[in-house]
């Protein structure tokens, strides 16, 4: 592996910020570290940087404990949540400085300049000043800055945040071209779940500072390892249950059972469970369907209008509020209608799953 973080943990005096955190990143990938506020994301790319010797564990760059190495003499290039560029600086200039440490002729530094500026379709601006370039413009440049000493490893932090919607996935599209076309093994850190998916080849999902669960984007939104990945990988919808038989698996949703057979887990009877159901997943009928879909009788008590869909609130006979898409226009609020649970659709978690 290229990069390899070994039993990562650090402590800011008491607060445990990062608990025993492993994973690494292979040759080419783009590996995204994805996790709400205050989890440990920024102190570990502050690990990976060299600003933070962490309290305990290691980092590992090309199979080379890097730990107590000094930042300017780590192969990594990082593109920081706020914006970096020096306002006395040229475009150029900007670009060059990564190079400046090291021990490069100038003419092989401006052919490097060049070529990533090119890269980032900004040769055209190379002596404009960052005060006349656009946000997206200059987090481009950043990203030429930190490409330009061909790191082994490329951090993105947060690099899209500060940006609008449109320009965001503009920037997002051009971040996995360039990835693409230069090959390098990049970290993107990002809260941002759609971010994440629409460019990774595998999610980190951090919460609390410990890895909450790793895999590729489509497998941890589909069989998430714990009720956390799968509220926190789109939206998700929350129902308290209890097995009532094992043969097929049964539950029971209030007095309502529904049988989930394609579901290999052994639970007994009385167990209380945890069911995550995407609120895409449900969908809303004026009458019980008869076959194997199981429904219950639900209330409708809110309705959105989002655009491109209807977010339907519903009250069902459990007490639960539940939010099922519709592309349809939407029902009457106060209406009594039946919501339906594909049984394929429910992820279910037992009481020592957290």
């Amino acid at each position: 592996m290229i990069l390899e973080l070994e039993q990562l943990s650090h402590r800011y005096g008491t607060e445990l910020a990062v608990d025993d955190v492993s994973f690494g990143l292979e040759s080419g990938e783009l590996v995204a570290l994805l996790g709400p506020s205050g989890c440990g994301k920024t102190t570990i790319v502050q690990a990976i940087a060299g600003h933070v010797r962490p309290t305990t564990g290691r980092v590992v760059l090309r199979g080379e404990d890097v730990t107590d190495t000094p930042p300017e003499t780590r192969r990594v290039g990082i593109v920081f949540q706020q914006p970096t560029l020096y306002p006395h600086m040229t475009v150029s200039e900007n670009v060059a400085y990564g190079l400046n440490a090291r021990d490069i002729e100038p003419a092989r530094r401006d052919e490097l300049v060049a070529d990533y500026l090119e890269l980032v379709d900004l040769h055209d601006q190379r002596t404009a000043a960052p005060s006349e370039l656009s946000g997206g413009q200059q987090r481009r440049v950043e990203l030429a800055r930190a490409l330009a000493p061909q790191p082994d490893v490329l951090v993105l932090d947060e690099p899209l945040s500060a940006l609008d919607r449109t320009l965001r996935e503009q920037l997002r599209d051009e971040i996995a071209r360039i990835q693409r076309e230069t090959g390098v093994t990049t970290l993107f850190v990002t809260h941002d779940q759609e971010e994440a998916m629409a460019l990774a080849d595998r999610l980190v999902v951090m919460n609390d500072g410990q890895v909450a669960g790793v895999g590729q984007p489509r497998t941890l939104y589909e069989s998430p390892p714990t009720p956390f990945v799968a509220s926190f990988l789109g939206r998700s919808n929350t129902l308290a249950a209890t097995v009532v038989d094992q043969h097929p698996l049964t539950i029971a949703l209030g007095t309502h059972e529904i049988r989930l057979d394609n579901t290999a887990r052994e639970l007994s009877a009385g167990t209380p469970v945890t069911c995550h159901i995407r609120p895409k997943d449900l969908s809303l009928r004026h009458s019980a369907t008869p076959g194997t879909t199981p429904s219950l009788p639900c209330e409708v008590v809110h309705i959105a209008d989002i655009g491109r869909r209807y977010d339907v609130t519903v009250q069902s006979i459990t007490g639960d509020e539940l939010v099922v898409e519709q592309s349809e226009p939407p029902n009457e609020t106060g209406e009594t209608l039946w919501v339906e649970f594909p049984p394929d659709s429910i992820q279910l978690f037992g009481p020592d799953t957290c």
